[in-house]
Protein backbone atom coordinates (compact mmCIF):
# COMPACT_ATOMS: atom_id res chain seq x y z
CA UNK A 1 0.00 0.00 0.00
CA UNK A 2 1.30 3.24 -1.01
CA UNK A 3 1.88 6.33 1.28
CA UNK A 4 -0.44 9.12 1.88
CA UNK A 5 0.82 12.38 1.21
CA UNK A 6 -1.55 16.12 1.31
CA UNK A 7 0.11 19.23 -0.41
CA UNK A 8 -1.38 22.40 -0.08
CA UNK A 9 -0.91 25.20 -2.69
CA UNK A 10 -0.04 21.85 -4.91
CA UNK A 11 -1.47 23.46 -8.27
CA UNK A 12 1.37 25.66 -9.49
CA UNK A 13 4.92 26.70 -8.77
CA UNK A 14 6.82 24.85 -5.65
CA UNK A 15 4.10 23.24 -4.80
CA UNK A 16 3.54 21.60 -7.91
CA UNK A 17 6.99 20.49 -7.71
CA UNK A 18 6.44 18.69 -4.55
CA UNK A 19 3.43 16.85 -5.44
CA UNK A 20 5.41 15.58 -8.55
CA UNK A 21 8.66 14.79 -6.45
CA UNK A 22 6.10 12.80 -4.09
CA UNK A 23 4.39 10.85 -7.20
CA UNK A 24 7.86 9.96 -8.13
CA UNK A 25 8.23 8.10 -4.96
CA UNK A 26 5.19 6.49 -5.11
CA UNK A 27 3.24 8.64 -2.38
CA UNK A 28 -0.74 9.10 -3.65
CA UNK A 29 -0.80 12.66 -3.49
CA UNK A 30 -3.55 14.64 -2.76
CA UNK A 31 -2.87 18.25 -3.97
CA UNK A 32 -5.12 21.13 -2.28
CA UNK A 33 -5.49 24.37 -3.93
CA UNK A 34 -7.87 27.51 -3.41
CA UNK A 35 -9.06 27.24 -7.32
CA UNK A 36 -9.13 23.41 -7.71
CA UNK A 37 -8.42 22.04 -10.84
CA UNK A 38 -8.40 18.28 -12.61
CA UNK A 39 -5.38 17.45 -10.45
CA UNK A 40 -5.98 19.24 -7.21
CA UNK A 41 -8.82 19.18 -5.01
CA UNK A 42 -10.81 22.89 -4.45
CA UNK A 43 -9.73 24.57 -0.57
CA UNK A 44 -9.50 27.47 0.72
CA UNK A 45 -6.50 26.63 3.44
CA UNK A 46 -7.51 29.37 5.83
CA UNK A 47 -11.20 27.99 6.24
CA UNK A 48 -11.24 25.97 9.02
CA UNK A 49 -14.63 24.52 8.26
CA UNK A 50 -13.38 23.68 4.52
CA UNK A 51 -10.17 22.41 5.84
CA UNK A 52 -11.85 19.52 8.58
CA UNK A 53 -14.66 18.45 5.50
CA UNK A 54 -11.81 17.63 2.89
CA UNK A 55 -9.67 15.67 5.49
CA UNK A 56 -12.61 13.96 6.72
CA UNK A 57 -13.56 12.90 3.08
CA UNK A 58 -9.44 11.81 2.67
CA UNK A 59 -9.32 10.28 5.78
CA UNK A 60 -5.70 9.63 7.27
CA UNK A 61 -2.63 10.36 6.20
CA UNK A 62 1.06 10.15 6.21
CA UNK A 63 2.72 12.78 5.13
CA UNK A 64 1.45 16.67 5.34
CA UNK A 65 3.45 19.69 2.98
CA UNK A 66 1.81 22.91 3.62
CA UNK A 67 3.34 25.09 0.96
CA UNK A 68 0.29 27.01 0.43
CA UNK A 69 1.23 31.01 0.84
CA UNK A 70 -0.04 34.10 -0.62
CA UNK A 71 2.29 37.79 -0.05
CA UNK A 72 1.28 41.47 -0.55
CA UNK A 73 3.68 43.75 -1.05
CA UNK A 74 4.66 47.10 0.15
CA UNK A 75 5.45 49.71 3.05
CA UNK A 76 4.70 49.13 6.22
CA UNK A 77 2.94 52.95 6.08
CA UNK A 78 0.91 51.92 3.23
CA UNK A 79 -0.45 48.08 4.47
CA UNK A 80 -3.89 48.07 5.18
CA UNK A 81 -5.10 46.04 8.05
CA UNK A 82 -7.14 43.54 5.82
CA UNK A 83 -4.20 42.71 3.67
CA UNK A 84 -1.99 42.39 6.97
CA UNK A 85 -4.65 39.46 7.89
CA UNK A 86 -5.09 38.40 5.01
CA UNK A 87 -1.49 36.96 4.08
CA UNK A 88 -1.84 35.83 8.10
CA UNK A 89 -5.00 34.07 7.25
CA UNK A 90 -3.50 31.70 4.52
CA UNK A 91 0.28 31.04 5.75
CA UNK A 92 -0.20 30.82 9.84
CA UNK A 93 -3.96 30.07 10.31
CA UNK A 94 -4.06 28.07 6.97
CA UNK A 95 -1.03 25.83 8.21
CA UNK A 96 -2.62 25.66 11.34
CA UNK A 97 -5.80 24.33 10.21
CA UNK A 98 -4.20 21.83 8.19
CA UNK A 99 -2.12 20.62 11.00
CA UNK A 100 -4.97 20.32 13.48
CA UNK A 101 -6.95 18.41 10.77
CA UNK A 102 -4.50 15.99 9.24
CA UNK A 103 -2.44 15.72 11.80
CA UNK A 104 -5.39 14.29 14.24
CA UNK A 105 -5.15 11.15 12.00
CA UNK A 106 -1.61 10.85 12.19
CA UNK A 107 -1.46 10.85 16.28
CA UNK A 108 -3.89 8.07 16.10
CA UNK A 109 -1.63 5.81 13.94
CA UNK A 110 1.18 7.36 16.49
CA UNK A 111 3.55 8.01 13.34
CA UNK A 112 3.44 10.67 10.50
CA UNK A 113 5.48 14.11 8.81
CA UNK A 114 4.93 17.43 8.33
CA UNK A 115 6.66 19.81 6.65
CA UNK A 116 5.66 23.54 6.47
CA UNK A 117 7.24 26.03 3.46
CA UNK A 118 8.74 28.79 5.37
CA UNK A 119 11.33 31.17 3.91
CA UNK A 120 14.43 32.66 4.35
CA UNK A 121 12.12 36.13 5.37
CA UNK A 122 11.51 34.48 8.37
CA UNK A 123 14.74 35.30 9.87
CA UNK A 124 16.35 37.71 7.44
CA UNK A 125 13.91 41.06 7.67
CA UNK A 126 13.24 42.25 3.86
CA UNK A 127 11.74 46.10 3.64
CA UNK A 128 8.22 46.08 2.25
CA UNK A 129 7.03 42.82 2.64
CA UNK A 130 4.12 43.62 4.36
CA UNK A 131 3.23 40.67 6.66
CA UNK A 132 4.64 37.76 4.24
CA UNK A 133 8.24 38.20 6.19
CA UNK A 134 5.88 37.72 10.18
CA UNK A 135 3.75 35.47 8.70
CA UNK A 136 6.94 33.28 7.87
CA UNK A 137 8.35 33.85 11.33
CA UNK A 138 5.65 32.68 13.31
CA UNK A 139 5.15 29.18 10.74
CA UNK A 140 8.43 28.25 12.01
CA UNK A 141 7.53 28.91 15.86
CA UNK A 142 4.47 26.98 14.62
CA UNK A 143 6.45 24.30 13.41
CA UNK A 144 8.78 23.96 16.59
CA UNK A 145 6.01 24.01 18.60
CA UNK A 146 4.32 20.90 16.97
CA UNK A 147 7.58 18.92 17.13
CA UNK A 148 8.18 19.39 20.47
CA UNK A 149 4.32 18.31 21.41
CA UNK A 150 3.71 15.45 18.85
CA UNK A 151 7.05 14.46 18.18
CA UNK A 152 6.75 11.88 21.74
CA UNK A 153 3.79 11.23 19.96
CA UNK A 154 5.50 9.64 16.33
CA UNK A 155 4.66 12.65 14.48
CA UNK A 156 7.99 14.81 13.05
CA UNK A 157 7.58 18.31 12.13
CA UNK A 158 9.77 20.61 10.02
CA UNK A 159 10.44 22.81 7.94
CA UNK A 160 12.32 24.14 4.69
CA UNK A 161 12.92 27.64 3.86
CA UNK A 162 13.29 28.79 0.28
CA UNK A 163 15.80 30.90 -0.95
CA UNK A 164 15.45 32.99 -4.52
CA UNK A 165 12.95 30.25 -6.39
CA UNK A 166 11.43 31.90 -9.61
CA UNK A 167 7.98 30.75 -10.14
CA UNK A 168 4.47 31.58 -11.33
CA UNK A 169 4.26 33.95 -8.79
CA UNK A 170 7.13 36.10 -8.22
CA UNK A 171 7.67 36.18 -12.49
CA UNK A 172 7.40 39.91 -11.61
CA UNK A 173 10.82 39.80 -9.48
CA UNK A 174 12.85 37.85 -12.32
CA UNK A 175 11.36 38.68 -15.62
CA UNK A 176 14.43 40.44 -16.84
CA UNK A 177 17.81 38.87 -16.96
CA UNK A 178 19.47 41.55 -15.89
CA UNK A 179 17.81 41.10 -12.57
CA UNK A 180 18.19 37.42 -12.57
CA UNK A 181 21.74 38.03 -12.86
CA UNK A 182 22.11 40.17 -10.35
CA UNK A 183 20.37 38.29 -7.86
CA UNK A 184 22.01 34.86 -8.97
CA UNK A 185 25.37 36.84 -8.02
CA UNK A 186 24.66 37.12 -5.05
CA UNK A 187 23.98 34.05 -4.15
CA UNK A 188 27.19 31.60 -3.14
CA UNK A 189 26.53 29.01 -5.19
CA UNK A 190 26.21 31.79 -8.12
CA UNK A 191 22.49 30.57 -9.54
CA UNK A 192 18.79 30.98 -8.94
CA UNK A 193 17.00 28.06 -7.19
CA UNK A 194 14.17 25.90 -8.91
CA UNK A 195 11.16 24.74 -7.11
CA UNK A 196 12.85 21.02 -7.31
CA UNK A 197 15.90 22.02 -5.35
CA UNK A 198 12.94 22.55 -2.92
CA UNK A 199 10.76 19.45 -3.68
CA UNK A 200 13.61 17.32 -3.12
CA UNK A 201 14.54 18.86 0.74
CA UNK A 202 11.13 18.23 1.30
CA UNK A 203 10.95 14.35 0.06
CA UNK A 204 14.04 13.69 2.35
CA UNK A 205 12.00 15.27 5.19
CA UNK A 206 9.12 12.95 4.30
CA UNK A 207 11.60 9.98 4.29
CA UNK A 208 12.71 7.25 6.58
CA UNK A 209 16.24 8.73 5.93
CA UNK A 210 15.49 12.17 8.18
CA UNK A 211 13.74 9.85 10.35
CA UNK A 212 15.69 11.38 13.65
CA UNK A 213 15.08 14.96 12.34
CA UNK A 214 12.27 17.19 14.24
CA UNK A 215 11.91 20.54 14.76
CA UNK A 216 14.40 21.47 11.93
CA UNK A 217 14.22 24.20 9.26
CA UNK A 218 16.59 23.50 6.77
CA UNK A 219 17.01 26.92 4.31
CA UNK A 220 17.24 25.55 1.16
CA UNK A 221 19.04 28.99 -0.31
CA UNK A 222 22.26 28.18 -2.03
CA UNK A 223 24.06 29.55 0.73
CA UNK A 224 22.04 33.19 0.47
CA UNK A 225 21.14 33.44 4.33
CA UNK A 226 24.94 33.17 5.49
CA UNK A 227 26.40 35.73 2.97
CA UNK A 228 26.35 39.00 5.28
CA UNK A 229 29.96 39.35 4.67
CA UNK A 230 30.52 38.54 0.98
CA UNK A 231 27.77 41.28 0.16
CA UNK A 232 30.47 44.04 1.76
CA UNK A 233 33.15 45.45 0.11
CA UNK A 234 36.82 44.88 1.16
CA UNK A 235 39.94 46.64 0.89
CA UNK A 236 41.19 44.94 -2.41
CA UNK A 237 38.04 45.98 -3.99
CA UNK A 238 38.97 49.64 -3.88
CA UNK A 239 41.98 49.14 -5.94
Amino acid sequence: MSLKAVVTGGARGIGLAISERLAKASYEVLALDIDGSDNTIPCDVSDEKAVAAVAAKIGPVDVLVNSAGIWKFGPIESTTIDDFAHVLDVNLKGAFNTIKHFGSGMLVKGKGSIVNIVSIAAKQANPAVGSYGPSKAALVSLTEQVAIEWGPRGVRCNGVGPGLIPTPGTNNVYDTEAMREIRAKAVPLQRLGSPNDIAEAVYFLTSEQSAYINGHILYVDGGLSKALMTLLPRPDDLG
